[in-house]
């Protein structure tokens, strides 16, 4: 992986990763999609990564479709794909990490201790093997996608990262490999996710700041599903994800929640607009 990156950075060319753990859908295939127009090569990877899960956590059962991840990749145009071993990834004796203080702890942080050291130290190692002009991420790990921004700025990175929208199905329900864990019920009981989002975005719309209330909307609406049970609602700020008691510039709405016993997250965006004005814009 190492040489074929190497060649393609030698020869003039934009290299592009979009990093993944594989159980390939639609969101993943945008970001080939934002990659391939702004890069040549691009390269994907499939890595299931045992350091992001905690030990109760659903490493043994997650997802892994790598035949038809594979063919998914090759129609989308994807040049190379890198899907290594975990003990090439994690040798023997491995023992160096990365964690970005402070936002590793909050939110997902808080609910799943380790889980964003284990995040940070793969697309590190990623970053450093492929070396990719721009690597693609998308918005529905918002957290995340600050954390890896955090990480490369502090570090000196060459590599441009790049957040991309969240990608829905037709009732909103956010693209993610964990869908398939959703009996039909829950299925169905998941939308709830999104209505409760595309509540805040109404009242937002309508001029309310309040992030208490704009919070407890949202706790009404998830409430009133019942497999539906919250781990989290907040409202932050889009640079350190601290609570924000008014929203007055660019951050997030945030859920976690479980249907049934899968854990989903989601959020709207809330953009500022043009600059020293104080409109925002608001994406589900």
């Amino acid at each position: 992986m190492k040489e074929v990156a190497r060649q393609a950075r030698a020869g003039g060319r934009i290299v592009g990763l979009v990093p993944t753990m594989g159980a390939l859908h639609a969101g993943h295939t945008s970001l080939i999609v934002r990659a391939k127009r702004e890069c040549s090569p691009v390269i994907a990877s499939i890595f299931v990564n045992p350091k992001q899960f905690g030990p109760n956590e659903d490493f043994a059962k997650y997802p892994r479709t790598f035949e038809s991840d594979c063919e998914k990749l090759k129609q989308a145009g994807v040049d190379a794909l890198f899907a290594p071993e975990a003990a090439e990834v994690y040798p023997k004796s491995f023992s160096t990490y990365v964690h970005v203080e402070g936002l590793s702890e909050r939110l997902e942080g808080r609910s799943r201790p380790g889980h964003f050291r284990g995040v940070t130290t793969v697309v590190m190692k990623l970053l450093q093997i492929v070396q990719p002009h721009r690597a693609y991420f998308g918005r529905k790990d918002a957290q995340q996608a600050r954390l890896i921004s955090q990480m490369a700025r502090d570090l000196n990175l060459d590599s441009e990262i790049v957040v991309c929208p969240i990608v829905r199905e037709p009732d909103g329900l956010a693209l993610s490999s964990r869908n398939l864990y959703l009996n039909p019920e829950e299925r169905k009981a998941a939308t709830v996710l999104y209505q409760s989002l595309e509540l805040a975005k109404k009242e937002l719309e309508a001029g309310e700041r309040d992030a208490l209330h704009l919070q407890s909307g949202v706790r009404r609406k998830l409430a009133s599903e019942r497999l539906a049970v919250v781990d989290y609602v907040e409202i932050v700020n889009a640079e350190d994800f601290e609570p924000v008691a008014r929203v007055s510039k660019a951050g997030y709405v945030l859920l976690a929640v479980f249907i049934g016993k899968t854990r989903l997250i989601d959020n709207l965006y809330l953009e500022p607009g043009s600059p020293g004005s104080d409109e925002l814009a608001f994406h589900l």
